[in-house]
């Protein structure tokens, strides 16, 4: 152990670290002091065991109820238990008291109102304990007792150090042999040892991503779901609660444990888990609202997919959303966000929020959705339907939110979807604006039509609100989508009463509602109206994104939206009225839509063409004032927040799930802006959720499209002359001194024609002189108008090829700085490997010089042998012919034994002969075929 006790003053050490918390004045930090420093005296050196557990017991007490006893205690006091732990674990009752100790002196007690102590004990406490790797080491051997208590209180020690010093206490257990192995086995345990188990792992597997994966080797995900099986599911307490946390930390950015999830255990035990009967409408407690929270959380991480990946092309997200879609997940999402009206508004804005991650990018689910028809007959509507409704009409700012992310990811990449949502947009007859309301029956109301009721019938501050609502469903149909556009720009608002009545279009509308927008967010008469104005804020901003997605590379609709001259006019108004740090916003998108009015403008008369509007911009605004505007805009946090925004849901734990239940009960929209009164606007989630990366990105490479066109356009000035007649000679019937004054008319004009250019030039350039960027490109353009492009163009093409050459040099300088920095690593590598090489050949030479010394003198000892001890040698061919005589004697006796039977057998066959001549056979012909059968015998044996 790394704890020593040493012969040290331990009482003037507690007196220093109590001093320092406390002052030197505290005398009962000092008789704590003293108190402490002699029970763990009576601990370390007392004889009776008794005596040694009742100081244990009398320590537990005084460190549970004293600060100071806690502060001296950590200034000498773990050594001694560490100790006891150590070396006594057969004492029970011993180490359960020193256990409880520890947890006492790592456990915060609260302090007395209006006193301040610079040093917390218990978090000091736990940096003491947690800068020993061996004491951690020590107490996971403990989970591996019988005892229930010592595991137990285990358990709550490590749960209490990771409190403090969660990174540390990681490291310590990674680097134990079989640490979290022990930990994983306590899941199995006994409740209450279960319970902290899962606490602890969720502790740990924050953000530790080799925990994370020991943690899933060890069965995680299946022990996981067991128990969520055993506490009730969703339906259960806090434990399931717990594993969903635990779950999820598994999964956050983790693809490789969600592979593993959804090819091992599957994912339809994610879908039970927010699986709800149909027309249950009671029971929806508290604690299951955070289960359901957690679940579809579990669901939004692998929806989620990557972050450096595109949703289209992370094969992991594509393969969840296939599977979620097997497992019938949109049916249950539906019925939480949609059907279930009476389900808390965090979770159906949470289950909105995954049936936008579920159709994103994936076709099947997308055409699922758009097909999909809920209700009961007769009261059958089409899902989409459903949700614009939810999303017009609900009070929550949340839920509106979401909803608006479910019609944003179904158009995204969509243009099939698009136009179908766009073909439903019709004229309105008379008789539905009249009444004020269009018809309820959810059957013979199209999409189109429940959108375009709601875009029109602004009549309050109300109606222009559900207005600006139905515009955002708008620009997410129109998006990268020019069929759509062109479409939706040739539809009528109300079908003519008679064919001498003008019809009129949406962008006239839109526009006509930015003008009423316009006021509403500078009143701020009463405090009752402050919510309702903070909501309104936001209209001509959402109103002016639908007007700059219209816009986007559409000539038809720029030519549409310059027809009228006072379009024009009020936006320059809205980029010169800029008041406020919300309206930055709106300038800025002024600014954008006036830079579309140049880039996409494809007109040829002189009251809607891109010179006319860059004219205007120049004399009105300036064109220093117009691109810092925007600038200004691009800089606004809200930009750059939008631009690096995350797509993962923010963790639900312990201790932010019950501030998510609280918004989730409050019911308008009004309450919820008064949860966070103190914060500023960029942190409400109307503004965090108003831009997007790919809208951020096309206004950042609108810019230098607008600055290059309007170069090009100063270059080459449109003339405001009038068309002069093919020949200017006289006309026949015309006196000369008619002429002469036509002459002199037609001269006067063109001369006023050129000092309006050039002093408008000579503005333009000293306007563009101030501006960064491209200010010398700018100049050379206005100066050439007078005096010839040529010379203008060719420099500004020098000094592009020059500013490429150097980025490219740069671009060289910097790959070989790598390649510099690599090949210095690869160096400094082969010389340790050099080193280490030459470390090992010196230890073999050195192995190998002993072998030759060992050798050398075993050596010279069989010499010395033989040659001092030559006579005790046997004389080895004395040996030899002794034995070759033996064995001559053993083959005589053997051979005469042969001899006597063959003799034996000699005389048997003479008498055999005999008898056979006696019986009248001739014995010799016999003979001789017995021999011919002997050797054709033997031939065969041969052959075989």
């Amino acid at each position: 152990m790394a704890f020593k006790i040493g012969p040290i003053n331990l009482n003037a050490i507690a007196q220093g670290v109590g001093g320092l918390a406390f002052g030197s004045g505290d005398h009962g930090s000092e008789d704590d002091d003293s108190g402490v420093e002699r029970l763990l005296d009576r601990i370390s050196n007392g004889v009776l065991a008794d005596d040694r557990r009742a100081a244990v017991a009398e320590l537990q007490a005084v460190v549970a109820e004293s600060g100071s006893a806690q502060l001296a205690f950590g200034a000498m006091g773990f050594p001694v238990l560490m100790s006891v732990l150590k070396e006594e674990r057969d004492d029970v009752e011993m180490v359960r008291g020193a256990l409880e100790t520890l947890v006492n002196a790592l456990t915060p007690i609260e302090s007395t109102p209006g006193v301040y102590n610079e040093v917390q004990p218990a978090s000091l406490n736990s940096e003491l304990l947690s800068r020993e790797a061996e004491s951690i080491s020590l107490l996971l051997s403990l989970l591996t007792e019988d005892d229930f208590y010592m595991r137990y209180y285990t358990l709550q020690l490590l749960t209490a150090l990771i409190s403090n010093c969660r990174t540390r206490l990681q490291e310590a257990i990674l680097a134990t042999p079989r640490g979290l192995t022990r930990l994983m086995d306590m899941l199995m345990d006994r409740e209450v040892i279960r319970n902290e188990a899962l606490l602890l792992l969720t502790f740990l597997t924050r953000d530790a991503e080799e925990i994370q994966k020991i943690v899933v080797f060890e069965g995680a995900f299946e022990k996981i779901f067991n128990i969520i099986k055993e506490e009730g599911g969703s339906e259960g307490g806090i434990v399931v609660q717990d594993c969903l946390e635990l779950l999820n930390n598994l999964l956050r950015n983790n693809p490789t444990n969600q592979i593993l999830l959804r090819e091992t255990i599957g994912l339809q035990s994610v879908v039970s888990l927010i699986k709800l009967r149909k027309g249950i409408a009671d029971g929806f407690t508290q604690q299951k609202t955070v289960n359901l929270l957690g679940a579809l959380e579990t669901v939004a991480l692998l929806l989620a997919g990557s972050s450096d990946v595109e949703p289209t092309r992370d094969a992991n997200r594509i393969a969840n959303q296939t599977v979620f879609s097997q497992n019938k997940l949109l049916d249950h999402l539906l019925m939480l966000s949609v059907e279930s009206r009476w389900a808390a508004i965090v979770v159906r804005c949470a289950a909105l929020r995954c049936i936008g991650d579920l159709i994103l990018g994936h076709a099947q689910n997308r055409d699922a959705l758009g097909s999909r028809l809920l209700g009961d007959d007769p009261d059958v509507e089409p899902a989409l339907n459903s949700i614009l409704r939810i999303f017009l009409r609900t009070s929550s700012l949340q839920e509106c939110i979401a909803a608006e992310f479910v019609f944003k990811c179904f158009c995204e990449g969509n243009p099939d979807g698009q136009m179908m949502l766009a073909s439903t947009i019709t004229p309105l007859p008379q008789s539905s604006l009249r009444g004020g309301k269009i018809m309820e029956d959810a059957n013979r109301v199209s999409f189109g039509s429940i959108l375009v009721q709601a875009l029109i019938s602004s009549e309050g501050q109300n109606d222009l609100e559900a207005s600006c609502r139905a515009a955002s469903i708008l620009s997410h149909i129109l998006k990268d989508n020019v069929q759509c556009k062109e479409r939706v720009l040739r539809i009528q608002l109300e079908v003519p009463v008679s064919a001498l009545s003008t019809p009129e279009l949406l962008m006239p509308r839109i526009v006509k509602y930015l003008a009423v927008a316009s006021p509403m967010s500078h009143k701020q008469e009463t405090h009752d109206h402050t919510i309702s104005n903070k909501k309104s804020m936001w209209p001509q901003p959402i109103l002016l994104r639908l007007l700059v997605t219209w816009l986007a590379d559409c000539p038809d609709a720029v030519n549409c939206f310059l027809e009228s001259p006072a379009h024009l006019t009020y936006m320059i108004e809205l980029v010169l009225s800029r008041s406020s740090a919300e309206s930055v916003h709106v300038a800025g998108l002024a600014a954008v839509l006036l830079g579309e009015c140049i880039v996409f403008n494809k007109a040829t008369k002189d009251n809607r063409d891109a010179f006319m509007v860059v004219d205007a911009i120049s004399q009105r605004i300036g064109l220093t004032a117009y691109f810092h505007i925007w600038e200004e805009m691009q800089n606004s946090p809200l930009f750059i927040l939008a631009a690096s925004a995350s797509r993962l849901p923010k963790p639900l734990t312990r201790s932010t799930a019950a501030e998510a239940v609280g918004v989730s009960d409050v019911q308008d929209g009004e309450e919820q802006f008064e949860t966070d009164k103190s914060s500023t606007s960029p942190v409400d989630p109307l503004l965090t959720s108003f831009y997007d990366a790919a809208f951020v990105n096309f206004i950042r490479h609108l810019e230098p499209l607008v600055r290059e066109k309007i170069v090009e356009l100063f270059s080459r000035p449109k003339s405001k002359v009038t068309i002069i007649p093919a020949s200017l000679e006289q006309k026949s019937g015309e006196s000369d001194s008619e002429y002469i004054i036509r002459l002199k008319s037609f001269m006067e004009k063109q001369c006023h024609e050129m000092q309006e250019l050039l002093g408008r030039n000579a503005a333009l350039a000293d306007d563009l002189a101030k501006t960064k960027g491209d200010s010398n490109s700018f100049i050379k353009g206005h100066n050439s108008a007078m005096q010839g492009t040529a010379n203008g163009i060719t420099s500004r093409l020098e000094a592009d090829n020059l500013r490429q050459e150097l980025q490219e040099t740069r671009n060289r300088i910097e790959t070989l700085k790598a390649e510099k920095r690599n090949c210095e690593d690869e160096i400094s590598t082969y010389k340790q490997l050099a080193g280490k090489y030459e470390a090992d050949l010196k230890s073999l030479s050195d192995a190998y010089n002993s072998l030759e010394q060992t050798n050398y003198h075993l050596e010279l000892e069989v010499k010395r042998a033989r040659g001092g001890n030559e006579s005790i040698l046997p004389d080895l061919e004395a040996v030899r012919e002794e034995g070759r005589q033996e064995a001559q004697k053993e083959s005589e006796a053997e051979l005469n034994d042969l001899l006597v039977c063959l003799g034996q057998e000699q005389s048997k066959v003479e008498k055999l002969c005999s008898r056979l001549t006696e019986l009248g056979e001739d014995v010799d012909a016999l003979l001789e075929n017995i021999g011919d059968e002997g050797e054709v015998q033997g031939e065969d044996e041969e052959e075989d």
